[in-house]
């Protein structure tokens, strides 16, 4: 998988180095480039923002930065695409779709993935537009919140989608029991010591009963799930298969 990230703040990302997506970068599972915005400007200021029309508090992020480094972006590479695999630009956006692990599961399917940071009030509308004549765009929300900037939600983003590309967690089976994987959240696991602080590990996990277990850890995500997020239950209550 292809990633580039466009930014003003490109040390933000350095911290993709380290870890599995580290280890993924080294051995090749996961390319990546982060682009600074700034390097696509043509003033002696490098200029990246300017006053809204109509009126407003802020500042609006300017089409031609935007332009030049996302044209660079869909250009490069583009003879060795297959046909129908256009790039998909994503924009973190509160006024986007919300992103969930069905939306990571699909995007770690493709091929390149690249993410535009917006920072002050946006990006100019036009970029949004633009883009979706050259490849898909996708406007994308981490929850019913603003944040300063996008590079918290995108460096969110390529974690969950990152993991999910074949080879970069070891044991591919611990990917399926998380939360949101059967629509649940995870049961609570628990490791060596037996008793701690005066707390014991629930009997079940210790009786060698791997059925009974099974069905103890589904319990459980039922009951977390009803407690602390029953919105992901159907409307009648009924938990997912």
């Amino acid at each position: 998988m292809r990633i580039d990230i466009v930014t003003i703040f490109p040390t933000f990302f350095d911290v993709l180095d380290i870890s599995l997506l580290g280890k993924a970068r080294t051995n090749g599972l996961i390319e990546l480039g982060v682009h600074d915005l700034r390097d696509y400007t043509h003033d002696r200021h490098r200029t990246v923002d300017d006053t809204p029309y109509g009126g407003g508090a802020g500042m609006v992020m300017k089409p031609e930065p935007w332009g030049e480094v996302l044209d660079t972006l869909l250009d490069s590479g583009s003879a060795d695409r297959a046909e129908g695999s256009d790039p998909l630009v994503i924009f973190p956006s509160p006024a986007g779709e919300v992103f969930t692990q069905a939306m990571a599961r699909s995007l770690a399917d493709e091929e390149q993935l690249v993410f535009g940071c917006g920072r002050y009030e946006g990006i100019d509308q036009r970029v949004f537009d633009h883009v979706a004549t050259r490849a898909r765009v996708k406007l994308v929300s981490m929850g019913d919140y603003v944040l300063n900037g996008g590079e918290v939600a995108v460096m969110a983003m390529i974690e969950a989608i990152g993991r999910l590309v074949p080879g970069v967690v070891g044991n591919p089976a611990s990917l399926v029991e998380e939360s949101h994987e059967n629509g649940l959240l995870e049961y609570p696991s628990y490791t060596k010591p037996a008793e701690w602080r005066g707390l014991e590990v629930p009997p079940i996990l210790l009786s060698g009963n791997h059925g009974a277990i099974a069905k103890w850890r589904h319990e459980q995500q039922v009951e977390r799930t009803r407690r602390v997020r029953p919105d992901l239950l159907a409307d009648d209550g009924a938990v997912p298969l």
